[in-house]
């Protein structure tokens, strides 16, 4: 088999990204890359500052049994839980067709999916909505309101989603975050970061009050037109969630591999 070039894409933007992200973060974050694994393990109560993901292309059933094993082990040693990323494409026929009954021996259980997606940009027109304004994130109080709309959409508490963000000087400088603000009230919010010359979009979340009204798109459509005049990148990468993956298409993306999220058994 061959793995397309677009899957080895997204799973390296995850290891870039997340290297700058859980180091802003953390310092002394957990930022490894082990054969065939990639640890970026900030040990935050945010649980996706808590990623480990495997890395080998063309993966057979056995080694990716091993890794899985490895993978666990390295997150029971953590105080905080998190999830391994798993990405579908590079694991060979034999080592897809046995991963569930392979993350259950490595005692993982599956959490939920994802899928990773790309554009090339086309010269993109400054994005409008009738009910919003947008504000980039400069200040301490953006950036928890930031937060806040990260912990309503996931269903977290508030003070988890403040625990990825609060205090950070790359969010409010290096990372191009907006949020779309309706009246006086933060409703919905996107990001992007460049990382191996591509933006890579993070973190896009609408309040549940005011979702399924295009906020999500708007905002999204922002943050990458702002990333791509800042930096002069053409192409974009993200990782979708099922909830949002039907907005990714309508701007440009598309679907190039499945991604299976897993966490710790109870």
């Amino acid at each position: 088999m061959t793995v397309p070039a677009e899957s080895i894409e997204s799973v390296r933007q995850l290891t870039a990204v997340w290297r700058a992200l859980v180091l802003d973060r953390d310092a002394d974050a957990d930022v490894r890359d082990l054969p065939g694994i990639a640890v970026r393990w900030a040990d935050s109560r945010f649980g996706f500052w808590n990623c480990v993901t495997l890395t080998e292309a063309e993966a057979g059933a056995e080694r990716v049994g091993r890794r899985l094993r490895q993978a666990a082990d390295i997150m029971r040693a953590k105080r905080h839980p998190g999830f391994l990323w798993l990405f579908e494409d590079l694991l060979d026929d034999e080592a897809r067709s046995g991963l569930e009954s392979a993350a259950e021996r490595a005692g993982l259980r599956y959490a939920f999916p994802g899928t990773g997606m790309a554009a090339g940009l086309p010269p993109l027109a400054e994005p409008v909505h009738p009910d919003l304004t947008f504000a980039r994130v400069r200040t301490d109080e953006q950036l928890l309101a930031y937060a806040d709309l990260q912990s309503r959409a996931y269903g977290l508490p508030l003070e988890e989603g403040r625990d990825g963000l609060a205090g950070s000087a790359l969010w409010r400088n290096g990372v191009h975050a907006y949020l779309a603000v309706r009246g006086d009230e933060a409703v919905a919010c996107a990001a992007t970061v460049a990382a191996r010359g591509r933006l890579h979009v993070v973190f896009v979340a609408t309040d549940p009050r005011w979702q399924r009204r295009g906020y999500g798109e708007a905002v999204t459509r922002k943050a990458l037109y702002e990333g791509a005049r800042a930096t002069g990148l053409t192409r974009a990468t993200l990782h979708a969630t099922a909830a949002g993956a039907p907005v990714y298409p309508r701007i440009g993306f598309e679907a190039n591999t499945r991604i299976h999220f897993y966490g710790l058994k109870g």
